[in-house]
């Protein structure tokens, strides 16, 4: 099967645009010429001046007539009653005379046989008089006084079909509509871009490969721009994927050079020294385990299993609460357990992030549990100075803090809701921040697990 390339179809676009405007011209032209579409009946009297001079003529001076009276509008020419006998006969309903014109024609031929009727066309198939048989056109055929035919064929300078068109505006009109359906396919075959758009919005190199348009029926250039992004989709996620594995790899390295530095510190003979070198190691094993969590969520590697998030969650409050931190939990009636499939250091790592974000800028972490449409969200409010509403977005990215100096003694290193954000999209979940009622909220929605055979979750 042929398939027409973009630029033929471009084209196309052209000769529509051309069809029209020479349709819209031929219209008004033949719309400021009615005198002239209207000008193919001749008057009565000049049809009988013709008709006495051809009789008062000897025969063979009547071809001197002829030739001085035709012309293209007006054609004269003599038949004998055999000719006109195997001529298609004139009917005369298939003209439209002005009122009065046909009496007219009547009073001054007088006794004479006459008919009036459409120009006759030998060939009678439908297309040659579709294409050829004028409407505004008549023919005359008069009986002389000596049994000879007169035949007058009076036409209208412009001449129309007999449905009423234009000679070749049926043609232009045909050639308009397949223009037109031409369009149409072209809008089809395009269409495919419009989906290769929103397919490259969708695109995220951690999550899965976003599905591409079905192409095998377009044009080659639209199969090959699909194709392309589908083969630079593949080279992405191999490519996030490589640089998240070889950074969870360096991670996992320096973690344990950093495990055994922490042991050696043990050595220090300083106790004030010693305590802050544990506490930058522990802050720096801390930092490599987000890494490393994060670029295994970056690169589709977190492990899957049935998880009881409350369960997850009630442990993390239980260690913050045995080194006596503030920490409430609220379920609101909320007796169920909540089933998630995930991963249980990942979803810890969510947990311990949030609320120590908010024992570190809000001095309290007040942690609610609910179900919302078959999803869990969890809820962590401070009483902290809260985040800006304008500053919210850029709090979910890498390296940013409300802190701006990078100063350690107020606040981390700018990673905890970012990892947060990364483990939270790569369990199919969202977060949110907004207002506590005397700090900052941070919302994490988490789907729940579905029973595949009632479509039911186990909350």
């Amino acid at each position: 099967m042929m398939r027409l390339s973009l630029a033929m179809r471009i084209g196309l676009i052209v000769i529509i645009g051309l069809l029209v405007i020479w349709i819209g011209t031929l219209a008004r032209f033949y719309r400021s010429r009615t005198a002239d579409l209207e000008g193919a009946a001749p008057p009565p009297a000049r049809l009988a001046a013709l008709v006495e001079l051809m009789e008062s003529t000897p025969p063979r001076e009547r071809g001197r007539i002829i030739a001085a009276t035709s012309s293209d509008r007006f054609e004269v020419r003599l038949i004998d009653e055999a000719a006109a006998a195997r001529l298609p006969q004139a009917d005369p309903t298939q003209l439209t005379l002005k009122p009065g014109l046909r009496e007219a024609y009547a009073d001054a031929l007088g006794s004479r046989r006459w008919a009036i009727g459409p120009v006759s066309e030998p060939d009678s198939r439908w297309w040659p008089r579709l294409a050829r048989a004028p409407h505004n056109a008549m023919e005359f055929r008069i009986a002389l006084n000596d049994g000879e035919i007169l035949q007058v064929d009076s036409r209208a300078s412009l001449v129309v079909t007999q449905q009423g068109l234009p000679i070749g505006f049926g043609a232009g009109l045909f050639g308009t509509v397949v223009a037109l359906l031409a369009l149409v396919i072209m809008q089809r075959e395009t269409r495919p871009l419009v989906r290769l758009a929103a397919a490259v919005d969708r695109v995220d190199p951690a999550g899965a490969r976003v599905p591409l348009p079905d192409i095998r029926r377009n044009a080659p250039e639209v199969r090959a721009v699909v194709t392309a992004f589908g083969r630079l989709q593949d080279r992405l996620a191999e490519l996030i994927q490589a640089r998240m594995a070889l950074v969870g790899g360096i991670a996992h390295d320096v973690r344990t050079f950093a495990t055994r530095l922490r042991l050696r510190v043990d050595q220090i003979p300083d106790d004030a020294e010693r305590q802050r070198a544990v506490v930058d190691i522990s802050d720096m094993i801390r930092l490599l385990d987000d890494a490393l969590v994060a670029s295994r969520a970056g690169a589709g590697e977190l492990p899957q299993e049935l998880i009881a998030f409350d369960e997850v969650v009630r442990a993390e409050i239980d260690d913050r609460r045995n080194q006596h931190a503030p920490v409430r939990l609220d379920r609101a009636g909320e007796s169920g357990e909540l089933l998630l499939l995930g991963d249980r250091l990942a979803l810890r790592r969510i947990i311990a992030n949030l609320i120590d974000n908010a024992l570190k800028y809000g001095r309290v972490a007040d942690v609610a549990l609910r179900t919302e449409a078959a999803h869990a969200v969890l809820i962590v409010d401070d009483q902290g100075p809260g985040i800006p509403p304008d500053k919210r977005n850029a709090m979910l990215e890498p390296f940013t803090r409300m802190d701006m100096s990078r100063n350690r003694s107020t606040g981390g290193a700018g990673l905890g809701l970012a990892v947060v954000r990364t483990l939270v999209e790569a369990h199919g979940g969202s977060i949110e921040i907004a207002d506590a009622p005397r700090g900052a909220r941070i919302i994490v929605r988490l789907p729940l697990f579905q029973d595949s055979a009632d479509g039911q979750s186990h909350a």
